[in-house]
Order: structure tokens, then sequence, then C-alpha cells
């Protein structure tokens, strides 16, 4: 009967997977702004925070995990500091896209691991499944205008230099094995150049500018208003971020960000 035979398909079509667009949000500013916690501080504010991994709906990632695979000669120079790792030529951008796409086909990527110790992508990599929004943080994530017109939103994370220079010195020389003379040579030959010719002109192209980053709460919270309609039309309308079959995970695959 037609009854019964629209009844099988309406199951048939609950037990598939429903692609769906999730909404990506793009946060960028110079080093050590702060954009990483502006991030984890959205999710905290989407009530993520708290939530199993296995069950979290929003995913951040890093521009750092794209750095490209240096030859032995770029290798060499980065471990004497001599490398430009804030030029646009340093990420695989080509990845980063495919990336984005794939995210937005609903399908599963697979995130590098960057090793910043050894200047190297690890063998190993992070699964990172569907999810409703996608925070993408970098340092040049709006140079690209192919990837800049991916993201939905986009962010920018405004401090101060003596604020972001004092945290990156801290950082690299806590866990990334740097000493301060190294720190502060690269800063002054790469690191700041860099940001006021590629970093600093795309801020021109963000919806939002969060100034002394995750201090602000009001600017992220300005963020968070926006963001959360998005969210809740999204799981109104039905739309599911995971397949309907059961799957486990791996313990380390992550829905945060990769490292």
């Amino acid at each position: 009967m037609a009854g019964d035979r629209d009844g099988k398909l309406d199951n048939q079509a609950q037990n598939e997977h429903v692609v769906r667009q999730p909404f990506l949000i793009g946060v960028a500013g110079g080093t050590a702004s702060g954009k990483s916690s502006v991030c984890g501080k959205i999710m905290e504010l989407l009530g993520q925070n708290k939530i199993d991994h296995h069950q979290r709906q929003v995913v951040i990632l890093s521009q750092d995990s794209f750095y490209r695979v240096l030859t032995p000669e770029q290798k060499a120079k980065a471990l004497k500091g001599q490398f430009n790792f804030d030029h646009p030529d340093a990420f695989d951008n080509e990845l980063i896209v495919k990336t984005l796409c794939d995210i937005m086909e609903g399908r599963t990527v697979q995130i590098p691991v960057y090793d910043f110790v050894t200047h190297s992508r690890k063998e190993e990599t992070v699964t990172v499944y569907p999810a409703d929004v996608v925070l993408f943080e970098g340092i040049l994530m709006f140079y690209s205008q192919e990837i800049r017109d991916l993201f939905q939103m986009k962010l920018f994370v405004d401090t101060d230099a003596d604020t972001r220079l004092s945290r990156r010195v801290l950082r690299d020389i806590s866990e990334r094995g740097r000493d301060l003379e190294q720190v502060l040579s690269q800063y002054i030959t790469f690191v700041k150049p860099a940001f006021e010719e590629f970093c600093l002109p795309t801020k021109k192209y963000a919806d939002v500018i969060i100034p002394r980053g995750a201090d602000n709460l009001g600017g992220i919270l300005n963020v968070f208003i926006q963001t959360l309609p998005c969210v809740e039309e999204r799981r109104q309308k039905g739309f599911v971020s995971v397949h309907k079959w059961p799957r486990k995970r791996h313990p380390s695959e992550s829905s945060s960000r990769p490292h």
C-alpha cells in the first residue's frame, strides 16, 4: 500500500546521514593576540566547554596545524630561528581550502599535528567530525581571498604589540624550547614586519573587531549573540552533525583544537 511504502521511505530517510553546512567563523589577529582564548570563551558561552568531546558541536581549528613540510635547508634555518613562519607562503593553503571544503560538505577530516620544537609535521593526525560551528583561528586566516570567502563570520582579535610580544616570549621559551635572544631576534626580523605587511591589513575584512582579546568580554558576548541563533536554527531544522550508525573514536581523536 502507498501508506506503507511512504512510511518505509520516511524511516529510511531518518537513518541516512543528513549533510548540512556548518557555521564557519574565521578568527585572525597578530601572534599571541589571544585568538585561541577568544575561541575558547565563545565555546564556553555556547555551553560546549563542559560537554564531552563525543557530543561537542563546536570545533576549534588552528592555522598553525597547517604549516608546510619544510625542506632540509628550510628546517636547518628554522632551527636557527632564521625561517619566516609568519609569511603567507609558510602555510599549506591548498590543504586548508580542501579541509574547509570537506567540512562544509559534512565530511570527517584529518587535521595535521605540527611539532614546533622540531619544526616538522608529525605522522599522526587528529580526526575531527562534523559540527554545527567551526572556529578556525590563525594569524593569516583572512589573507587568502579563497579562504576568507568561506567564512560566514570574521573576527579580528586586536591586542597591543607589547602585550603580544610578552606573551610570545613566555610561550616560546616555556613551550617551544627557544631562548630569549632567539625569540627577540625572530620577532624583530620576521614576526613584526610580517604582521605589519600581511596580517594587520586584513583587519579591514573583519565583521567584528575584538580589542584586548579574551579580556574583552563585551566583544565576545557580541559574537556569541550573533552566533547562537545560527546554532539554534540548525538544531530546529533537524540538521545532524554525526552519522546515524554507531561509531567509536580513537583516544587520540578530538573535536577541540588539535594542539
